[in-house]
């Protein structure tokens, strides 16, 4: 049941969508269209909350709180990508407030902050100034062609999302850099990666420029690479293995992590050993 309702899910939400900007930019559907759309949606509302309601009463009986059970049921209904990607977009909004204000997320008293964003803000701004240029001119080539309202306000909402989303990400690099405390290194990259490695793993550190890295994250050889602009500029190696949960959910051991750092030399210098403590 619960492999059925999440694939019923997934299956009726583009219907829904688009039966909803039909009938918006003014198409007209027959009303068996209508009324079928709309009690497939309420079938498939039913059988979630039915697959909903067992699933919390299954974890009720097995002793768990109210609160803990609703997680639980959460976190087996809706599956981990999911999750994961709303989570997201919830924290890439939050940090569009952060940079508003200019707080950095994650800093404790006496930790050093080791930006990385700066390596692709000059390929930003220029994306970000195609996309508005975009969005205007769409606009005006749909009013021009006299588009209907319905298909012209869609293509409007994501162009404006798309935006939008392009600033959250900056955002999140902007207040999110990487860390290094007394106690760990701990290794980001906006909302979608962060990996906490304490000190004493850290064997050696030092500068390696690589300009041609696979992706934002990438594990190859239990290697982690953390890239901006395809580009990493310090490597980490490790006495010990630590997991690293990748952005949609999947996690792997590495021993090496290579990231992007504005300034190499500064996160060489932070990571020198401490005086011993008397």
């Amino acid at each position: 049941m619960l492999k059925v309702a999440r694939a019923a899910l997934f299956a009726v939400l583009p219907v829904e969508l688009l039966v909803a900007v039909l009938l918006v930019s003014g198409v007209s559907l027959p009303l068996p269209v209508i009324v079928a759309a709309e009690t497939l949606v309420a079938a498939v509302f039913l059988l979630e909350t039915a697959v909903a309601w067992r699933l919390f009463r299954a974890e009720r009986r097995g002793g768990a709180g109210r609160r803990a059970a609703l997680r639980a049921t959460v976190h087996r209904l809706v599956p981990v990508k999911v999750r994961r990607i709303m989570e997201f977009e919830l924290r890439s909004v939050l940090s569009l407030l952060q940079w508003a204000v200019r707080h950095r997320a994650g800093m404790s008293p006496g930790a050093t902050a080791v930006p990385y964003w700066g390596g692709q803000a000059t390929m930003w701004v220029m994306l970000m100034f195609a996309m508005v240029v975009e969005t205007v001119g769409v606009e005006i080539l749909l009013r021009a062609l006299e588009v209907p309202d319905g298909v012209r306000i869609t293509v409007l909402v994501l162009d404006v999302y798309g935006i939008l989303y392009g600033l959250a990400l900056a955002a999140a690099c902007v207040t999110r850099p990487h860390v290094v405390s007394a106690d760990e290194l701990r290794v980001r990259y906006g909302v979608y990666l962060d990996l906490r490695i304490p000190r004493e793993l850290i064997s050696s550190v030092r500068t390696a420029r690589n300009y041609n890295e696979p992706g934002m994250v990438s594990v190859r050889d239990g290697r982690l690479g953390v890239a901006v602009s395809s580009q990493t500029n310090v490597v980490v190696t490790l006495s010990e293995p630590v997991t690293v949960v990748r952005p949609l959910g999947e996690s792997a051991e590495v021993t090496e992590v290579r990231f992007f750092a504005e300034a190499p030399a500064g996160v060489l210098a932070a990571l020198q050993p401490l005086p011993s403590r008397l």
